[in-house]
């Protein structure tokens, strides 16, 4: 395993300042391929006094008007799109809140960056062409398979291309191809920790798609014996790769900036992407809670912390704003990793509900650190190991809303 030495040192350690003039002749170029179309967005632009990417300076972005994801759903499936229509070689996307689909089209220019931008978070990992990449991403609309997968034979490495599921065999393949580098989302590295041997060949997981705390990055480390580092993005932007950890960055993610333009509102992240052509977008509201930070390591690159959580997925109990990933900082000092936390919504008055794993009555201490974290009471109910589901495909579901009917666990009252 090598120590995460930059893919591209002349981009990513590039001096702050002429990244600066790229970042904003790119931003400029942006602006003037959207004002080209009667893209909604170059109408907003319009509409504020912009009529060419020369009127707009990087220091000013902020008063450029953004774009969410209700945009992206009112033009759907491709309304936001500018590129031609021959242009577009593929299209992810995710089902979105309520089944609502948000559907991306990417150009050959698309896929590209995202090749790219992999293959830089796969380096600062530690892999290289030498690599056999164990990749149990999703494939398919969802973007964490494929872009993994692009990433890694953009480094030259090896990719097993596992997709989800089917945990036994790929317990059997890790054993029989030893990968030094495992892709999945953190709770599905747990559930492989169930059952992998101790001795595994594995080096370094690069973990993402779902929000996961400094605890949670512990307890794989020590099942695992490996380091476990995040990973950022999402099919609005790019997929996988936006940011990620390297071995040197301190534990925060590297942003490619030089492709995606950060910033924060009021704690969300918002990212503008300065080369996609397929269905670029201006100031993207993420509804992902962040931190930006300055470099380090190796890198000039701008750092994001992990997510605190989403806008949407923040949970106001009595008054009190609560994310899930406070609760599972707190649940894995005493439990197992497989919990569930129930937002009560049957009364007026809304209940918090949280259902952990062990072979001991925690339920004490538990609920005692929840309150004195959180500053508001939940019932904790403990359940014998092996009685919460385990994810296999996809995202760990770890929050449900109770608002009539069958708990969504037994036990709960």
């Amino acid at each position: 395993m090598t120590a995460g030495a930059p893919f591209d040192p002349k981009i990513e350690c590039m001096d702050p300042e002429a990244r600066h003039d790229l970042q904003e002749q790119r931003l400029r170029d942006l602006v003037d391929r959207l004002l080209s179309t009667d893209n909604p967005q170059g109408a907003r632009l319009r509409e504020i006094g912009v009529m060419r990417g020369t009127d707009v300076r990087l220091d000013e972005i902020h008063l450029l008007p953004t774009i969410t994801k209700q945009d992206l759903w009112d033009h759907y499936p491709f309304g936001l799109r500018i590129a031609p229509e021959e242009d577009v070689v593929c299209v992810h996307g995710s089902s979105g809140t309520g089944g609502r689909p948000t559907l991306i089209p990417y150009t050959a220019n698309d896929v590209e960056v995202w090749s790219e931008v992999m293959a830089r978070a796969l380096k600062g990992a530690g892999a290289s062409s030498r690599s056999i990449v164990h990749n149990a991403y999703g494939y398919g609309l969802f973007t964490g398979g494929l872009g993994v997968h692009h990433g890694g034979l953009k480094l030259g490495a090896a990719v097993v291309p596992m997709s989800g599921g089917m945990t036994e065999r790929q317990v059997r393949l890790i054993h029989d191809l030893r990968p030094d580098v495992l892709c999945c989302t953190p709770s599905y590295a747990l559930r492989l920790a169930e059952d992998l041997d101790p001795d595994n060949s594995i080096e370094v997981g690069v973990f993402g798609a779902e929000p996961w705390t400094e605890e949670m990055r512990r307890e794989i480390e020590a099942r695992l014996g490996i380091r476990a580092l995040d990973i950022y993005g999402l099919s609005e932007v790019i997929g996988p790769g936006v940011a990620c950890e390297s071995l040197d960055s301190e534990g925060l993610l590297n942003i490619a900036e030089d492709h995606f333009y950060p910033e924060t509102v009021d704690g969300e992240l918002v990212f503008t992407t300065l080369t996609k052509t397929g269905m670029p977008l201006l100031r993207y509201r993420t509804g992902d809670v962040a931190t930006l930070h300055g470099p380090a390591g190796q890198r000039t690159l701008r750092r994001m912390s992990k997510l605190k959580g989403r806008k949407d997925d923040m949970l106001v109990i009595r008054g009190v704003n609560v994310f899930p990933t406070e609760i599972e900082a707190v649940v894995l000092e005493h439990a197992g990793p497989h919990y569930l936390i129930v937002e009560d919504r049957r009364t007026p008055i809304a209940r918090l509900h949280v259902a952990v794993e062990s072979a001991e009555d925690v339920a004490p201490r538990l609920t005692t650190n929840l309150r004195e974290r959180l500053g508001v009471t939940c019932q904790v109910h403990v359940l014998a190991p092996g009685r919460l589901p385990r994810t296999e495909v996809g995202k760990a579901q770890r929050l449900a809303r109770w608002t009539r009917g069958q708990a969504p666990v037994d036990g709960l009252s």
